[in-house]
């Protein structure tokens, strides 16, 4: 019985030792960090553009109406899925104009958007958001809009 309680115990430990040890990685869903009755729509020229997992991320640069520029970042869908709908890396290159339509964070203060569709200068327009953005549902995500693999 002892020697039963005392492996119980190291088990316990042991587990405990694992779960305190291994980063926790979460991942945040769109109403915990953007506002869905804040749309926002934003236009100007593309400085940075990070294509990282779990999601690609635009950075924009706005001129606004005094003339003064800010940097707002735009979070769009993991590259995988940008890439399946026919948005390439390649295809947002550093300088070019873009208009994008999303939502902003909640955090008003924040210059950070979660994006749902980006149109190029040619009218060529995309899908860029995930689940919980007007996301269609039954896969044609790009039905009426110009040929996804023309950008």
């Amino acid at each position: 019985m002892r020697v039963r309680m005392m492996y119980a115990t190291l088990v316990a430990g042991a587990l405990a030792i694992l779960v305190y040890a291994v980063p926790a990685v979460a991942h945040h869903a769109f109403g915990a960090e953007f506002d869905p009755d804040a749309p926002i729509r934003l236009q100007g020229k593309i400085v940075r553009v990070e294509w990282v997992n779990p999601h690609s991320w635009i950075h924009l640069e706005i001129t606004k109406d005094d003339g003064t520029t800010e940097v707002w970042m735009i979070e769009g869908g993991t590259p995988n899925v940008l890439q399946r709908r026919g948005l390439r890396r390649e295809c947002l290159p550093i300088g070019s104009e873009l208009i994008v339509d999303g939502y902003q964070a909640k955090d008003h203060s924040l210059l950070r958007a979660n994006g749902r569709d980006v149109t190029f200068t040619d009218g060529t327009k995309f899908f860029l958001g995930s689940s919980g953005t007007g996301a269609p549902t039954d896969g044609a995500e790009n039905r009426g809009r110009s040929n996804p693999a023309r950008c």
